[in-house]
């Protein structure tokens, strides 16, 4: 009878590194090899490769995208690592490091259900609508109502293209965007004290301005889940938090919407969150602004910076809580 023997230094091939991982590790001690110059650069690349681990993105292959050379930056693009590791996401936690629980996000299948104020109500796949929009790139400040920045280069397409690609009636007043909704997922999502799901809206004029936008890529890629994936919607004069990520569902209605954090605490966050460095937040001065990657702070600008674009939006509303 024939034994088989097995050498004690043989491990189970479900415990084998994976080969990208090892690839990238070998990088990693090229890089430290190769001296403190170049080893930072190519270690915070092989940190993105660990955060990339995971599901594939079907939609890789339509990116990079062409940059829309309109939209300049005054400051420079911020480091792509502080960007996906530096993120509000309050399905999944109230920290800031929930790039690891983000992962959980199911990319697919994926659809968009339009309704409400509508020539017609539909719904959506997520690859049907990619290529069905124009995609570009554009390089945008962010604001969080925390008090701090970046500077990021957004793929996506102008949520005006969207508008238009479902048709809403001219009766309509306000576009209501909402998140998934699966605690089983996202552990944040029990919480029952949070008015899930997480729900934003702009009127109309807003969301067919120029500047909305609905990112679906970052840095040359499909965008990260933590960071939004498969939809996020991005508004640049605006607070942060209005920027509602993992679109499933938009409404189109005469009602203006009771937002998320406005229902949560109406006393600090109110349904226009436009930028401006004269109205503190009931904690925080909001006058300066923190911008990741660079260090130290820099004054903060009325809309963002984007005034030329949005500020007669908002003419005629100045009774209006316009900047909380």
């Amino acid at each position: 009878m024939l034994i088989r023997r097995t050498p004690g230094w043989t491990i189970k091939e479900r415990e084998a590194t994976p080969e990208s991982f090892f690839r990238d590790r070998r990088r990693l001690v090229t890089a430290l090899a190769a001296g403190p110059i170049l080893a930072p650069a190519l270690a915070a690349g092989f940190a993105r490769s660990a955060h990339a681990e995971g599901e594939a993105d079907p939609s890789a292959g339509l990116y990079p995208v062409k940059r829309n050379p309109k939209y300049v930056l005054d400051r420079p693009i911020t480091p792509e690592e502080d960007v996906t590791t530096y993120n509000n996401y309050y399905e999944f936690g109230t920290q800031k490091n929930i790039w690891r629980g983000a992962q959980a996000v199911k990319l697919r299948p994926w659809t968009v259900k339009i309704e409400g104020m509508v020539e017609k109500e539909m719904t959506v796949d997520i690859d049907t609508l990619l290529k069905a929009m124009p995609l570009e790139e554009r390089l945008y400040r962010h604001r969080c109502v925390e008090a701090w920045s970046m500077a990021v280069p957004w793929s996506g397409f102008p949520l005006k293209a969207f508008v238009d690609y479902v048709h809403p009636l001219a009766s309509a007043k306000y576009m209501v965007m909402q998140t998934f909704q699966d605690p089983g997922m996202a552990p944040g999502q029990r919480e029952f004290w949070y008015p899930w799901p997480y729900v934003e809206g702009l009127t109309m004029a807003e969301a067919t301005n120029e500047l909305a936008f609905i990112a679906t890529g970052l840095y040359g890629k499909p965008i990260p889940k933590q960071d939004g994936a498969p939809l996020r919607l991005v508004t640049p004069w605006k607070y942060g938090f209005k920027s509602v990520k993992a679109i499933v569902r938009v409404s189109f209605t005469d009602n203006r919407p009771k937002t998320f954090w406005e229902a949560i605490a109406p006393d600090e966050y109110g349904f226009w969150a436009n930028v401006n460095p004269e109205v503190p937040h009931p904690r925080w001065s909001q006058a300066t602004e923190r911008v990741l990657g660079m260090g130290g702070r820099v004054p903060t600008q009325l809309f963002n910076g984007y005034a030329q674009y949005v500020a007669d939006i908002y003419k005629g509303l100045e009774k209006e809580r316009l900047y909380a």
